[in-house]
């Protein structure tokens, strides 16, 4: 059972007023009956003095009982008091409540208190229960003595019952009582009074309370006072203004993490004592193609990779470890892990960090093919020339018309080396972004123009015919003309360059939509399926001996795809040996 404030105030105001109600009755009733005990002790005594007084002037002998009883009555009915005279001996030799042939059946008084106090120390007095009229009675008694010698006789005790002292302590026990209704009354009023004030400030404060606890660190409780519960208000809003703004700082703290590790390129892994994910970001996600619902799962559920689970389990066990993955699947990757042990509280957590090195991989395999390609490019029309030179440096006074030849050697290989170093500086341009574009509007029938007198000559030295075909109208292109005559006249001199004698060689436009689409079209030997995809590398070549027979660099259609790109389009290529190629730029209207 709930008990409320007012029931609580209401059993304490009561307990307090029950235990002091008691404590001072009990302390009033004695004290009444000690005041009013010593009152009638003080009186009796009076009288039992001149009973005793009367007593020793009769000089009956002790065993005539009927004289003695015959006096105790007289001096009872004078006294008011009941009256007993006891002989030296203890026995009874009058009673003025017990009739005389009753009172040799009376017990042996020796022993009394009061019979004892007065023979030894010549008064006594006791407050007991009568065995005789069975009513709590105060005794008291003093000797008397025979009027012949003087000796003590006996003793007069004269008694009195306590009956008005009792009714005195029930008359105050009745005044407490109705004392005690009179202020169980007051206390229920005041309590009600005090509870009702004091719950609705309770009531206030726990509303407060339970709308911070649900998030709003606004509410406050107004509370006015210098009471507790005003207090106790006081410290609440103080404990919701610093939650806020402890709060403020955590969110701020918080986010800007958030923020640091979705804004990191590198892939964050948090894990707990038993290898739970704690926390990833988005870098993470998308390096290792996880699902969000990730957070929370054991690790061993979300990837499934042996050598990265003993890496990060020898980063528990010592501390830190760090090492290089192949990680399969639908996206190959290369990663570089670094893992750290985190000791919190006997708590064993591991940070890791998760480099993707696959492009850095692949760019060095690529700059380490590119240097090699250089070299043995560079190493040909080198060698040729050094061996030119040496020759010619014999043969020029002997054989004038050798001198010659070696001659025409080291112009070819030189001329062939200043293409090759063109070529290299015009793909670094590009690559390096520093190749500047120069937007302006093309008309594509001129740029074909312009390309076709560039190859036509060279085109009809090896009998093949080079035509244009333009879909009317003629294609308009907001684009850069140099880098659309770069990216055709590549393509030209390579159609030209490979086909054979009575080939032809065919320039076309078509608009389609929003798109242009420009081809380079030949009726050559055509090039196998298997080298389509890696056409475009620098360096690569179909036949390589045939390439450097006719003084190919292998850099042109990589600076094709990379100019075609630059123009927002993309290249590619059909052909199928022995029935010729066909190289195709789609760009933007």
């Amino acid at each position: 059972m709930k008990l409320g404030v007012r029931l609580k105030l209401f059993f304490a105001s009561f307990a307090v007023i029950a235990i002091s109600v008691t404590i001072g009755d009990a302390y009033l009733a004695h004290g009444i009956d000690r005041y009013l005990t010593a009152n009638i002790e003080q009186d009796l005594f009076v009288r039992a003095k001149l009973v005793a007084l009367k007593s020793s002037e009769v000089g009956a002998p002790s065993e005539d009982v009927a004289t003695w009883d015959q006096l105790a009555d007289r001096l009872g009915a004078a006294a008011q008091a009941r009256v007993t005279l006891v002989a030296s001996d203890g026995r009874v030799l009058g009673d003025s409540e017990v009739d005389a042939a009753k009172i040799a059946t009376l017990e042996n008084h020796a022993g009394r208190e009061e019979i004892d106090g007065a023979l030894s120390s010549g008064q006594g007095s006791s407050n007991r229960l009568s065995a005789t009229v069975r009513e709590r009675m105060m005794y008291v008694a003093i000797p008397f003595t025979s009027p012949a010698d003087g000796r003590v006789m006996g003793v007069a005790r004269v008694a009195k019952p306590l009956r008005a002292v009792d009714d005195a302590i029930g008359a105050v026990h009745r005044i407490v009582f109705i004392a005690v209704l009179i202020a169980l009354m007051l206390a229920l009023f005041l309590s009600s009074a005090a509870a009702q004030r004091m719950s609705a400030v309770v009531r206030s404060l726990t509303e407060t309370a339970r709308r911070m606890k649900s998030g709003d660190l606004d509410v406050r409780t107004h509370v006015t006072g210098t009471d507790e519960l005003a207090e106790l208000g006081r410290a609440l809003d103080q404990l919701a203004g610093s939650l806020e703004n402890t709060l403020a700082e955590l969110r701020t703290e918080r986010d800007l993490q958030r923020r640091i590790l979705e804004g990191m390129h590198e892939g964050v892994l948090v894990l707990d004592a038993e290898a739970r994910v704690v926390t990833m970001n988005h870098a993470l996600r998308e390096m290792l193609l996880l699902p969000a619902d990730a957070v929370g799962k054991l690790l061993l559920e979300v990837i499934r990779h042996a050598e990265l689970h003993m890496l990060l389990e020898m980063a528990r066990a010592d501390g830190q470890s760090s090492g290089e993955l192949e990680l399969p699947g639908i996206k190959p990757r290369r990663l570089l892990v670094g893992a750290t042990a985190l000791h919190d509280e006997g708590d064993e957590g591991i940070i890791a960090v998760i480099v993707d090195v696959t492009d850095v991989r692949r760019l060095e395999s690529l700059r380490r093919d590119f240097v090699a390609n250089v070299s043995h490019e560079l190493r040909t029309p080198v060698a040729a020339v050094r061996s030119a030179a040496e020759t010619l440096r014999t043969s020029v006074v002997s054989d004038p018309n050798a001198a010659l030849r070696f001659v025409d050697m080291i112009e070819r290989n030189a001329q062939r080396l200043q293409s090759l170093i063109e070529d290299l500086l015009e793909l670094s341009r590009i690559e390096s972004k520093e190749f500047r574009l120069k937007r302006e509007r093309v008309d594509i029938a001129g740029v074909f123009n312009i390309v076709v007198g560039l190859f036509r000559e060279r085109a009809e030295r090896k009998q093949i015919r080079l035509d244009m075909r333009i879909v009317p109208p003629s294609p308009q292109l907001q684009s850069d003309q140099r880098a659309l005559e770069q990216i055709l006249s590549n393509l030209v001199e390579n159609a030209v360059k490979y086909c054979p004698a009575g080939s032809s060689v065919t320039l076309s436009a078509e608009t389609k939509g929003d798109f242009v689409r420009l081809a380079v079209e030949d009726t050559g030997p055509g090039i196998d399926e298997k080298h389509l995809p890696r056409l475009f590398e620098r360096f690569y070549r179909v036949d390589a001996g045939r390439s450097r027979e006719v003084g190919g660099t292998g850099l042109g259609l990589s600076i094709v795809k990379h100019l075609s790109e630059a123009l927002g389009g993309k290249v590619s290529v059909e052909s199928r040996l022995g029935q010729g190629s066909t190289f195709i730029v789609v760009l933007r209207a």
